[in-house]
This record gives structure tokens, C-alpha cells and sequence, in this order.
């Protein structure tokens, strides 16, 4: 062939793998609303900074080579915000993104492009599972599975997050609970396997939302951090999440301009706070009066609800918030708030960023569930987590803690810094309660009010700012300026930001 027949046909089979699974797969996903793998690559980069790998690759199995352009994954590199990151894209309308040899291979190139040059990677998550028949047999099992011996090792050296946009069985949901971050479009499911395989092995007809759906991932196994409506918003979150982190872990976080107004609602929070300590309310309205306005980004919204994470800034700097939530279970701290606060520690300690914790709660959640959900190992992992932490941790007391859980919000010498507002109290556990356990008076019975009165002795935030067991009593209004000007004493100098990562290793779903 001479040179123009050559190119010809370069640019033959670069028109083919770009045409995907063709011309009536493609419409019938624009018909539903739902955009195509390169749709959604060309939505989440930078216009113009896409840089494809892997193109011209299909199948190893030369029976199925014409019908598998990229092999059903597209890979590639591009810049979100100006800052370069590796992305995967299941390509649906070909044969189902299921995973085989050679995308594999695509997805293995990414991941240690990603590692080695400190990178995000991004996984795009729409897949059918494992290819058949490439998959069956001893064979196909010793040829397509396990040739990684680190496939699934995270140590968390630049952020993955990963996004549930269809169907995502098997590889595609190993990466979605892998990542530190994972967004979950309505209509979406993640599952070990396909509710028609579960159906067969369970013989009794399983649905799928049932089995998978985002209800089931936000509300109670907590993999969904965020759910959405559409894949556009989950692109959004994508880019809004990696704007709070550094490209890897050897950087700090990126500062944002301050917007105008931030901080201007500190008189409010005063009158956000009810009168009586037993009376809810919305923590997430008060941290809202404190932190940079418009950064608000929360995590695992639906799930642990006791227990409030958001990603968030200060005087333009990323900050971790963890909080007690009034509104939820009273505040007590639940398996599933110690679960979402570990998760969310190793999240910030990883990516050097300092932790501002505000502390409202009665205490841990107690009880025949609570024993069954296993509440000491969770307690103890959530402490295991926080004396690991070496980013800089800030507390402030809000209103009141009892027993075990003022250490784990970080009493004691669990944080670098703790503070107290004038509504605050503290004690071994609840006055009324105390009373009982120690006499066997209920409320309203004789002496029940005497004995009650002898247990609140020396519970007010002035007797436990007298043993320095609180750094200083501020004013709420004052709290902002306060934790901006502790976030500068308390600032890694030594190791130019960076933390020691010492939860990096942690399990990712445990």
C-alpha cells in the first residue's frame, strides 16, 4: 500500500472506534436523556485537553474484533479546572463495557499513569460485568483474572472518584466503592452481579433497586457519597469534589478566592441555637454561618445521619467538617455515623486537610441493635482513626457531650485545639440519667431534683475551662476568625503541608 492508502486507513478505523456500538445504540440513548461515554469525557475536561489512549484497541478474541472499538472502555487523559487527570469511560453500546482482556489491560495502564505522575482518576462506571464467554473456564480465568497482583490495592496516592451512571456490575462496582469518592445517578445500580443472576442463584425474582439502587447505597450501606438526577450533575460533583484536593497526596490542597459576604453570618448562629439542650435543630445551618460561603459540599448526606461530613473552606483554604447532627437520633452517634466519620477521616488525612469538628451529642447510640452492629469495634475504629490523624484537628464544643464521646469528638488531647461557646456543658453522661443509674429516682419522684442537682456540679464549660481541658470559651460569632487564625499556628510548616498519611492503607468499605 502506498502512503495515502495507509493513512486512509488509519483514519478508517479511527472513524470506526470513534462511532462505538453505532449509529442506533447512540440515538437511543440520546432519545432517553442519558449521554454516551465520549458525551461524558468531553463534559467533564477542560474543552479541547482530551488526549485518548488506547483508540484502535478491540477485543482479543478476533471473532469479536469488529464489534468491540475500544474494547468498550475509553481511556485517556485531560485537564479538570487546568489540572491533568486519567479517566475511564465504560462504553455501554459496546458489548455492555463488559470487562475483558484488553480493556483491562487500558484500565491497568491508567491506574499507574495515574499513581506514578500524581493524577486523579476518574472512572466513569456503566458496565455489564464480565465478559462471556472470555470469562469462562479455567482458561479464561487463569488468562483475564489476577494479573495485577495490585488491581485492587489502594494507598491512596491521588484521588480516585468514580461515578454510577447505569448498570454497574462487578468491576464497575469494585471501582465505585474503591474510590474516595463516588456520585450515584438516580436509575443507577451497584452490585456485586445483575439482579437476573441473582434471581437464578437465590430462585426467586430479585428487583434491581431492590438489590442495587441508589436508595439502597445512600440510605444504608453508605457507598453513594452523593446522589443526583442526571449524568451532567454527576460530572459536577466530580469536578466540584477534586476542587476541594490536591492532584496527590504529596501536594496541599489548592486555595479559592474568599467570596464576598463569607462570615458575615456569625450574629446569626445564636439564633439557630434552641434554649434547651434537649431541643433539635440543624447543625449543617450553623456550620453554613462559618465557612466560606458557596463551599458547601457534603458527603454521605442520607447515610449515618446523626453525623455531618462536608468538604468545605475557610479563608479560602479546603477544610474537613465533622459534626454532630441535633436533628437526627438527638445527635447520638450511631455504627453507621462512626462508620461515615472514619471514612471521612481517612479521606482528609490523606489528602492533607485539616479537620474542624463541632460537637453537639448525647453520646453513642446504646442498645440490643446498637450491640448487634457491632458499636464497641466501631467506637474503637473511629478513635483508631483519630490518633492517626496528622493533619491539624480543631474542636469546638457546641452545646453538650457525655462519656466515651467526648473523646471521640476529640476531647481530651484528641485534637490540636479545643474550644468551647458559653452554651456548652459537659459530663460523664446526662444529669437525669445519672440520678437513675446511681439511685433508682426517676423524674418527679422525692429527692429526684437534690440528687439531680449534686450531678450537674462542676458539668458548666466554665469548670472545665478552669483544668485547660478546653484551650479558651469564645463567642460563636467569634468562631470563624478564631479556627482561620489556629489553622495558621497549627499548619504543617515542617513538612510544607503534608501529612504523614498514616490511613492510607485503610480499608476502603470495611
Amino acid at each position: 500500500m502506498n502512503p495515502e492508502d495507509l493513512l486512509n486507513e488509519l483514519e478508517a478505523r479511527r472513524a470506526k472506534a470513534l462511532a462505538m456500538g453505532g449509529a442506533e445504540k447512540l440515538a437511543r440513548r440520546r432519545a432517553a436523556g442519558v449521554l454516551n461515554a465520549r458525551e461524558r469525557i468531553d463534559y467533564l475536561f477542560d474543552a479541547g485537553t482530551f488526549i485518548e489512549s488506547g483508540l484502535l484497541a478491540t477485543s482479543i478474541e478476533t471473532r469479536d474484533a469488529d464489534k468491540s472499538p475500544a474494547d468498550g472502555k475509553i481511556a485517556g487523559f485531560g485537564k479538570i479546572h487546568a489540572r491533568e487527570a486519567a479517566v475511564v469511560a465504560n462504553d455501554f453500546t459496546v458489548m455492555g463495557a463488559s470487562s475483558a482482556a484488553i480493556n483491562m489491560k487500558k484500565i491497568g495502564h491508567m491506574k499507574r499513569v495515574a499513581t506514578s505522575k500524581g493524577m486523579p482518576l476518574v472512572m466513569l462506571g456503566e458496565s455489564s460485568g464480565a465478559r462471556l464467554p472470555d470469562n469462562m473456564g479455567a482458561r479464561g480465568m487463569g488468562t483475564l483474572l489476577g494479573q495485577d497482583p495490585q488491581q485492587y490495592m489502594r494507598l491512596r496516592e491521588s484521588p480516585w472518584v468514580s461515578a454510577a451512571l447505569g448498570l454497574c456490575y462487578g468491576s464497575s462496582t469494585w471501582y465505585c466503592v474503591l474510590a474516595d469518592f463516588n456520585v450515584m445517578r438516580k436509575g443507577a445500580i451497584i452490585a456485586v452481579s445483575s439482579s437476573l443472576l441473582a434471581s437464578l442463584a437465590m430462585n426467586e425474582q430479585v428487583d434491581a433497586e431492590e438489590l442495587g439502587g441508589w436508595r439502597v447505597h445512600a440510605e444504608i450501606t453508605g457507598f453513594a457519597d452523593q446522589v443526583v438526577d442526571s449524568d451532567e450533575q454527576a460530572l459536577d460533583a466530580i469536578k466540584c469534589f477534586l476542587s476541594y484536593l490536591p492532584s496527590n497526596r504529596g501536594e496541599a490542597p489548592p486555595r479559592a478566592p474568599v467570596p464576598a459576604g463569607s462570615g458575615e453570618r456569625g450574629a446569626d448562629i445564636l439564633n439557630l441555637l434552641p434554649a434547651s439542650r434537649t431541643q433539635v435543630y440543624d447543625m449543617r445551618k450553623v456550620l453554613q454561618c462559618i465557612v466560606d460561603n458557596d463551599s458547601w459540599f457534603e458527603l454521605k448526606a442520607r447515610f449515618g445521619k446523626a453525623a455531618v461530613t462536608a468538604l468545605a473552606r475557610l479563608n479560602g483554604q479546603s477544610v474537613g467538617v465533622i459534626a454532630n447532627n441535633p436533628l437526627f437520633k438527638g445527635g447520638a452517634l450511631d455504627a453507621d455515623a462512626c462508620d461515615k466519620i472514619v471514612s471521612f477521616l481517612v479521606l482528609c488525612d490523606s489528602y492533607n486537610i485539616p479537620i474542624l469538628m463541632f460537637v453537639d451529642t448525647p453520646g453513642f447510640a446504646i442498645g440490643v441493635e446498637a450491640e448487634r452492629k457491632r458499636a464497641p469495634g466501631k467506637i474503637m475504629n473511629f478513635m483508631n482513626a483519630l490518633a492517626l490523624v496528622s493533619v491539624p484537628k480543631l474542636t469546638v464544643l457546641v452545646r453538650k457531650t457525655y462519656g466515651q464521646a467526648y473523646i471521640n469528638m476529640g476531647g481530651g488531647r484528641n485534637s490540636d485545639e479545643f474550644l468551647a461557646w458559653p452554651t456548652a456543658e459537659i459530663s460523664f453522661m446526662d444529669p437525669n440519667y445519672a440520678v437513675t443509674v446511681v439511685s433508682g429516682l426517676k423524674p418527679g419522684e422525692p429527692d429526684f431534683d437534690d440528687k439531680r442537682a449534686a450531678m450537674e456540679k462542676d458539668h458548666s464549660v466554665y469548670d472545665i475551662a478552669a483544668v485547660y481541658a478546653v484551650q479558651d470559651v469564645i463567642r460563636p460569632e467569634q468562631t470563624r476568625d478564631y479556627l482561620i487564625r489556629m489553622l495558621e499556628v497549627h499548619r504543617l510548616r515542617l513538612s510544607g503541608g503534608i501529612g504523614k498519611h498514616l490511613l492510607s492503607s485503610w480499608p476502603t468499605s470495611y
